[in-house]
């Protein structure tokens, strides 16, 4: 048997994003119970600054923990991808909040920091030049 390990592909990629993104939504809608409870169950109000910083919060938490515990959030584990560093050791607390800040970025860019891995001729997106990280795909061959 010999590992192997590549470049995951676009495909496998907005799969790992899509099962993700439901299992943060539902974190999100879960850690939006205390601020309400914490506010006699009223509403929050629409834009308030303090509870967005507060959901983007737990949404670094979400991603930070998975990405420092064994490189992979749920939807990377099912689709067998990892996160590690460029050297292929685990990352870190500061990898994993410039990876998380700079995905940010690269969406409000309309997706461009995503496509670069794709335009670029070492297949790294932007979060993954500035933290110092690449996403793998691990395969074991049956030799």
């Amino acid at each position: 048997m010999t590992d192997t390990n590549t470049r995951p592909g676009p495909i496998r990629l907005l799969m790992v994003m899509t099962y993700d993104f439901l299992l943060l939504l539902s974190a999100l809608l879960f850690a939006a119970v205390i601020p309400v409870a914490l506010n006699q169950g009223e509403a929050i109000q629409a834009g308030n600054p303090i509870f967005l910083l507060y959901l983007l919060m737990v949404s670094l938490f979400f991603y930070g923990w998975f990405w420092t515990h064994g490189g992979q959030t749920l939807g990377m584990r099912a689709w067998k991808v990892y996160l590690v560093g460029q050297s292929q050791v685990a990352i870190t607390w500061k990898q994993a909040s410039i990876r998380f800040c700079v995905a940010i970025l690269s969406w409000l860019c309309l997706g461009l920091g995503f496509l670069w891995q794709w335009l670029s001729k070492d297949k790294l997106s932007w979060h993954d030049l500035m933290s110092g990280t690449q996403l793998i795909v691990h395969k074991v061959d049956k030799k």
